[in-house]
């Protein structure tokens, strides 16, 4: 994948979420390997509305997960929901394991988080979210690739939405890139 042809600038980090999406799809398509799919809660589907903000996503935009069901839907365990909370690490890659395997997906995103204003707690402040990548790369390989990462940001239920989505997607831009 590092000889996908880079004509795009990667948008300013803490910019444009749609700039964003856009690139992610370019990656994608460019490959011609497999669709995007995301697993969200925090965001409630934003960071797939920016995906398919652009004309032509369904070619690489599979679908997206609201935080309805993650053990019926993503097969989260729910013993780890039970004890880690649904905003942790493991629940944030069991999501992006789960969302990957249900699909024909190349890359599927999982977030889960506290957008406030409500619902934080010492431990896990409002803003602390939990994201979740996972990449089948080469397609077709059994066992993907997973990261996870903790991040903390602050602002009001709209800035951290945003501010989570735009990670989201510029971190899978880069997991792209590095592949």
């Amino acid at each position: 994948m590092k000889d996908v042809d880079r004509q795009n600038e990667h948008p300013d980090p803490q910019g444009d979420l749609v700039a964003w999406a856009r690139l992610l799809g370019q990656r994608v398509a460019t490959l011609g390997a497999g669709l995007i799919t995301t697993a969200e809660s925090c965001t409630g589907g934003l960071i797939a509305a920016a995906l398919t903000e652009t004309a032509g996503s369904s070619a690489w935009f599979s679908r997206g997960y609201a935080n309805q069901d993650k053990i019926e839907m993503l097969g989260v365990d729910a013993a780890t929901l039970e004890t880690e909370g649904a905003v942790s690490t493991s629940v944030a890659s069991q999501m992006a394991l789960g969302a990957l395997r249900s699909s024909d997906a190349l890359l599927s995103m999982a977030v889960s988080g506290i957008a406030g204003p409500d619902g934080g707690t010492a431990e896990k402040p409002v803003g602390t979210v939990c994201f979740g990548w996972a990449l089948r790369w080469p397609p077709g390989t059994s066992e993907p690739l997973v990261l996870t990462e903790t991040r903390h940001f602050s602002g009001n239920r709209a800035d951290i939405r945003r501010q989570t989505a735009i990670h989201a997607l510029r971190r899978a831009v880069q997991l792209l890139d590095q592949a």
